[in-house]
């Protein structure tokens, strides 16, 4: 698995949305985009994160930024864990993983001290020209988005 560094081209896609409807990365080209990878949703975890960025989003929008959720659930889990949750930005399904793998999101990784093959809880910050502007992996759902927020210098 290869990892993505601060300056590489964000790899585009084309993914379905919680309503079913086509999510390209290259119809946000000119804004900051979060792309956030998380392993299930409807979690505890997987919950924390999204309601932290949905409690953010006001923020976030204010300074240009354009958050997008990626799992490998199916439209319909998602639009149960928006609806479920209140959540105000879109989330989108990469059922065969071919995303979170061209982001380096899937993988090895350690849990409970066994080494297993899953989701890498990450999230990349992509500026308006498509480039990678920051490729965090491993990040803790709690207070993470605290820390992209003071990272990003946003109040």
């Amino acid at each position: 698995m290869s990892r993505l560094e601060v300056g590489d081209a964000a790899p585009e896609f084309t993914l379905k949305d919680d309503k079913g409807e086509e999510v390209s990365l290259e119809s946000f080209r000119g804004q900051r985009v979060i792309l956030y990878f998380y392993p299930a949703a409807m979690t505890p975890g997987c919950t924390k994160q999204a309601c932290d960025f949905r409690d953010n989003l006001g923020s976030l929008t204010a300074q240009g930024f354009v958050v997008l959720g990626v799992s490998k659930d199916k439209p319909a889990k998602l639009q149960q864990f928006r609806e479920r949750d209140a959540l105000t930005f879109p989330l989108l399904s990469d059922v065969d993983l071919d995303v979170h793998k061209a982001y380096g999101a899937y993988g090895e990784k350690t849990n409970y001290g066994k080494t297993i093959l899953g989701v890498i809880r990450s999230t990349f910050v992509i500026d308006a020209d498509g480039k990678v502007e920051k490729a965090l992996y491993n990040v803790k759902a709690t207070g993470h988005v605290a820390r992209l927020v003071k990272e990003l210098d946003i109040s």
